[in-house]
């Protein structure tokens, strides 16, 4: 019976991981007097669904600045910009525009209409650059997640749907990426994904596991399988070239632009082996790629430390985005 309830509590956290109300970065609050805030922006709308987006920039800065999309997580079916206001006014401060972006949500809508999205939002800001004194060259994105997959589609693909003449002639990729444990393929069944995390050496997927694992991972696959469904509109298994098509492993190249992923190792819900794939398929290309491991943290470790990863994902931003 414990070893039962032990396990349901390894459940219940992650199912509280990927439902909670969105959280806010804890970081430093910038000064009124250096940042300029625009709540729900729009930058679209498709079936009747407006497309905001919250803007952050300095107020201090002259000439044009380079550029963030930052995209929240919350498994495909929840989260809110709001998740980035905190590092959104942090980036401003340091003088980049910020955008923090919502898009539509599953099981509603289905894959692809969150990448759509996304691209869309890249697009936008190139269209109104002048607006927001952005240099439409120099616009990288950021989301943990799937944020993070949805930022690595930005770096890897361009527009997908180039439907609308107003955006036509602006490209939807962005010039680098920081993927926070995004899920990369989906051309492995749940349950092998998770088998190859629980029994592989390199990682440590909990120190306090219980003996009977072995339950939670069937409770695990059966969370990730119903994420999976409500976001592509097919379970594993149903469609094997639509979960093929939405897998970012798919496209990397040489073209990618620079990638940095980060990954804790003890994550059950995407495994430390997703980021892995991507890494080694950047790596093969030819691709400039980073993959930080960060040894025994779960999914979603960004919330608890936001400063240290903000000063890891602003100096990549600095070093790719700022002449």
């Amino acid at each position: 019976m414990l070893r039962r309830q032990r396990t349901l509590v390894f459940v219940a956290v992650v199912l509280a991981l990927v439902f909670s109300k969105p959280a806010v970065w804890a970081l430093p609050q910038a000064a009124s007097d250096d940042v300029r805030v625009q709540k729900n922006v729009p930058y679209g709308e498709v079936d009747g669904v407006k497309l905001l987006m919250d803007v952050y920039l300095p107020k201090t800065v002259a000439g044009k600045h380079p550029g963030i999309v930052l995209v929240h997580g919350g498994a495909w079916i929840g989260g809110d910009k709001i998740f980035y206001a905190n590092i959104g006014k942090a980036f401003a401060k340091h003088g980049y525009d910020a955008f923090s972006v919502n898009y539509r949500l599953a099981p509603k809508f289905h894959y692809p209409a969150q990448l759509d999205d996304v691209q869309r939002a890249v697009r936008f800001l190139r269209a109104h650059a002048a607006d927001y004194d952005l240099d439409p060259q120099r616009i990288g994105a950021m989301g943990d997640s799937a944020g993070g997959y949805l930022v690595a589609f930005l770096g890897l693909c361009d527009t997908r749907d180039n439907s609308d003449p107003t955006l036509a002639n602006y490209s939807s990729k962005v010039q680098c990426v920081v993927d926070f444990y995004g899920p990369t393929d989906f051309t492995i069944p749940p349950e092998q994904a998770h088998l190859n995390a629980f029994t592989s050496r390199r990682y440590t997927i909990s120190p306090s596991l219980p003996p009977g694992h072995q339950t939670f991972e069937t409770h695990l696959d059966t969370i990730v399988t119903n994420i999976l469904t409500m976001f592509l509109g097919k379970k594993p298994g149903e469609d094997p070239a639509l979960y093929r098509e939405a897998s970012p492993v798919v496209y990397a190249s040489k073209a990618a632009p620079p990638f940095l992923i980060l990954q804790g190792t003890a994550d059950t819900l995407v495994p430390p082996d997703q980021s892995e794939r991507l890494y080694d398929a950047l790596h093969k290309a030819g691709a400039n790629v980073t993959l930080l491991l960060a040894y025994g943290l779960p999914h979603a470790f960004l919330s608890p430390q936001p400063d240290l990863y903000f000063d890891i994902a602003e100096g990549f931003f600095d070093r790719y985005l700022k002449p």
